[in-house]
């Protein structure tokens, strides 16, 4: 047993114990694939602003998160009081009600694109309407995504291609399902224009950083390659911005990269940490949902139906309103930019320092590491190398994670969320702690300059 996993097993007693119950209820003992853990996940009792503590008593620096979805951190006054008033009305309706109006409103005012909104309740089901109303409204089937881009758990987008075939495929999607899906190189124009040409293609749909928020770089320029591709080609343009939307700008990737999709996709932020998802864009896409009053051939056999019992309810509408107000009002966005860049920086000098095999880089607030093996550093924060990232080696995944939850700092799987919450010392915590891990891999035998 190495020296990193006896201390995380001394650490997290009470965590092991919640694990052995939980494995005999969840299958692996988790709620969320990305939460399995070995030999257990921490067990959390509670957060406030960038930090979280688990049922040991152990104290965390948190890059998770709720998954990207508190950029304002945990427990920010404005979004709980709006919960709190929220919850005194009422938790649940089952009809229209004024906070729905006024947080499709604000949607609107902040996201580029936006001329109507629906409401769900995930980002998977957001991203599974986006391209159902693209199919509706161009009359075409055939959806085109880019490898590895990550768009939910729903048949389509879970597709990915074989190992020795190009042709997509899924555990638990039967193989016809992918007839009309065409998978193409992330950042390959010339692929991308190849695949448009027959002009059937009803949504190209990506994320706007590169997939797995930013792990596999996507040069700005593609998005706006694909703009004027997919407007030639008479294809609906999506952007998937349940995690980039609002972080990287009030008005998300779109804002900050100056391009305008058809659609966009939204979750996460968008409800303050509740759950909470929403397809926005072009009026003529969106009303392909509308109910025509007179008209049962539009209503029977035109529109696109969509139910959803907790589309848009109460308390999630409140938290949203409260936390895109806060953001709209500016420094969030900037502070969370600021402070990933200093952790990026940071890290990078102590690698160089103790001559570590690794990199780390951001975009916005998102940030990433190589680790293991030799790797360009970005001149600043963003990659810019030639070369892709190779991420973090396989046999060091585990045991930096487990170091590093030793010496109180969370990832979000090799890499973090940066919040408006992080403070300097924050950071200075992150960084120490990576020293420490990084002494503890050397200590294993696990990685050189340690």
């Amino acid at each position: 047993m190495t020296t990193i996993l006896q201390a995380f097993e001394a650490l997290h007693p009470t965590s092991r114990t919640l694990h052995e119950r939980a494995r005999r209820v969840f299958p692996s003992g988790v709620t969320h694939d990305i939460r399995a853990f070995w030999p257990w996940p921490v067990y959390i009792e509670r957060a406030e602003g960038a930090r979280k503590w688990d049922v040991d008593g152990n104290e965390y620096v948190d890059y998770i998160g709720g998954h990207g979805a508190l950029l304002l951190g945990h427990n920010r006054p404005e979004v709980i009081e709006a919960v709190r008033d929220a919850l005194g009305r009422g938790t649940h309706f089952g009809s229209s009600h004024d906070l729905e109006v006024e947080w499709g409103e604000q949607v609107l005012r902040m996201v580029p694109c936006g001329e109507r909104v629906r409401f769900t309740s995930s980002g998977t089901e957001a991203t599974m309407m986006a391209l159902r109303l693209a199919r509706a409204f161009t009359g075409r089937n055939r959806v085109v995504k880019l490898v590895e881009h990550f768009h939910g758990w729903h048949d389509l987008a879970v597709g990915h291609p074989g190992v020795d075939e190009a042709q997509p495929e899924s555990v638990g999607v039967p193989p016809g399902f992918y007839e009309d899906l065409t998978i193409v190189p992330a950042g390959n124009v010339e692929a991308l224009e190849e695949a448009l040409a027959p002009r059937d293609v009803a949504a190209l749909i990506f994320e706007p950083t590169g997939a797995h928020w930013g792990t596999h770089p996507l040069d700005p320029s593609y998005l706006e390659a694909a703009r004027e591709a997919t407007s030639a080609a008479g294809t609906a343009l999506v952007f998937d911005e349940v995690i980039t939307g609002f972080r990287m700008a009030p008005g998300g990737a779109s804002e900050r990269y100056g391009v305008t999709p058809d659609l966009s996709t939204h979750a996460k932020i968008l409800a303050g940490g509740l759950p909470g998802g929403c397809v926005t864009g072009r009026a003529d896409f969106i009303e392909m949902i509308e109910m025509r009053e007179d008209d049962a051939a539009w209503n029977a056999r035109c529109r696109v139906s969509h139910q959803g019992t907790y589309n848009a309810q109460p308390p999630a509408a409140a938290a949203g309103i409260a936390a895109l107000r806060i953001i709209e009002g500016g420094g969030e966005v900037e502070r969370a930019d600021a402070a990933a860049a200093e952790l990026v920086r940071g890290l990078n000098a102590l690698f160089a320092e103790r001559s570590v095999p690794g990199s780390a880089w951001a975009v916005s607030s998102m940030w990433h590491l190589n680790l293991g093996s030799e790797q360009p550093r970005p001149s600043d924060v963003e990659w810019d190398a030639a070369e892709e990232p190779r991420g973090v080696n396989a046999a060091l995944v585990r045991p930096l994670k487990q170091a590093l939850l030793n010496h109180g700092v969370d990832l979000m799987g090799t890499g973090g969320m940066v919040s408006s919450a992080h403070t300097d010392a924050d950071i200075t915590r992150t960084i120490e702690a990576f020293a420490a891990a990084v002494d503890d891999l050397g200590r294993d035998g696990l990685l050189r300059g340690g």
